[in-house]
């Protein structure tokens, strides 16, 4: 594909699931490929296995050495890394602020350094994988559903502000997708996103057919569409839905 055909990308989370999916279809595509991830032994391996360079560490601090490692250019950041907190209000004030670090502020802090450059240049790529929790909500997942929410929200500005200036934003919403994240869920999980669970390649896909056809929200699971229409044209009995779903879940629990 032209438009990442050489360029320098990063994708953040890339040790396993989502991540390395996308890392691999990037290189497929030609692109110098950053891997990161905060287990360095998973980083390297997916790294070497696709040609590209691993750098290993914390999301939201790795920008100037991934652009060190592109010699100076990031054309694309995919800021993938996620933690799927469940609970509800009552979960630790420590796992709120660790879903709000890892799921918001790591895209803020990567933006913050990145952008500049990218206005500078008029062009650049933020790729934000958020999930349908951010569009719509999850049962049992009070941080996860609330801080993709926000995910999705600054992803929506950072296209709305800079998108006459060149840069392009991608917003990713599936549901479940087979990866560690889905087993960790559990049960609701299994309600919820098992039954149309997709392999991490299909979101990859969907990536790159949003790409080539300039589009901002991603949507590997199609039926989301409806679901957010739904939500949007009658919120009380989008709600009174799900709320027969958390009370079909509570009973099986």
């Amino acid at each position: 594909m032209e438009a990442v055909l050489d360029a320098g990308v990063v994708v953040t989370g890339a040790g396993g699931g989502i991540g390395a999916a996308l890392a691999r279809r990037f290189a497929a595509e030609g692109a110098r490929v950053v891997v990161n991830d905060l287990d360095a032994d998973r980083a390297r391996a997916v790294a070497e296995e696709i040609g590209g360079i691993a750098v290993p560490g914390d999301a939201s601090r790795i920008v100037e050495e991934a652009r060190d490692a592109l010699d100076g250019t990031v054309d694309v950041y995919c800021a993938n890394a996620g933690l799927g907190s469940g609970g509800t209000e009552a979960a630790p004030e420590e796992v709120w602020a660790n879903a709000w670090d890892v799921n918001v502020m790591a895209h803020v802090r990567a933006a913050h350094a990145l952008i500049p450059a990218w206005l500078e240049r008029g062009s650049g790529r933020f790729v934000s994988t958020v999930s349908a929790a951010g569009l719509l909500s999850m049962i049992g997942a009070a941080p996860y559903s609330v801080t993709k929410h926000g995910a999705y929200a600054f992803a929506e500005w950072l296209s709305l502000t800079y998108r006459h200036r060149g840069l392009k934003v991608h917003a990713i919403c599936p549901q479940g997708v087979r990866t560690d994240m889905l087993t960790a869920a559990g049960s609701a999980g299994e309600l919820v996103l098992a039954p149309t669970a997709v392999a991490p390649e299909a979101v990859a896909d969907a990536l790159f057919e949003g790409i080539a056809e300039d589009r901002f929200l991603i949507l590997p699971h199609p039926e989301v569409a409806a679901y957010y229409q739904a939500r949007a044209a009658d919120p009380d009995r989008w709600m009174t839905n799900m709320n027969h779903l958390q009370q079909k879940w509570e009973a099986d629990a």
